[in-house]
C-alpha cells in the first residue's frame, strides 16, 4: 500500500467475524453488525502540541484495537475496504493472552 496518514491518523482493516454463531447457526451478511475490531494498517506520524513538539502515537502498525460503531471514515485503497480516523476515536488495543501471561510471569 502506498499512502501514508498525516499527524495522529491510522489506518485500519476491520477484522470480520466469524459467519457462524456457536450454536452452530449461519448470520447472512444482511444481518451481520459491523465488526468494531480491527488490525492497524498504517500510522502518521503523530500530532504536535501547545509547544510544536511531536506527539507519537500509543498504537503501532499490527496492533489489534477497539473502536466505536460510527467511528472514522471509510475508504477503498488498492481494492480494499479500509478506515481511516484519529488516534482518539481508538478505545483500546487488545494483547494477545498468551503474550500477556509471559509478561506477568
Amino acid at each position: 500500500m502506498k499512502f501514508r496518514p498525516l499527524h495522529d491518523r491510522v489506518v485500519i482493516r476491520r477484522v470480520e467475524e466469524a459467519g457462524k454463531t456457536k450454536g452452530g447457526i449461519f448470520i447472512p451478511d444482511t444481518a451481520k453488525e459491523k465488526p468494531m475490531e480491527g488490525e492497524i494498517v498504517a500510522v502518521g506520524p503523530g500530532a504536535r502540541n501547545e509547544t510544536g513538539a511531536l506527539v507519537p502515537l500509543d498504537v503501532r502498525k499490527g496492533d489489534r484495537i477497539l473502536f466505536g460503531k460510527w467511528s472514522g471514515t471509510e475508504i477503498k485503497l488498492d481494492g480494499e475496504d479500509l478506515l481511516i480516523m484519529p488516534e482518539s476515536d481508538i478505545m483500546g488495543v487488545i494483547e494477545d493472552t498468551a503474550v500477556a501471561k509471559k509478561k506477568a510471569a
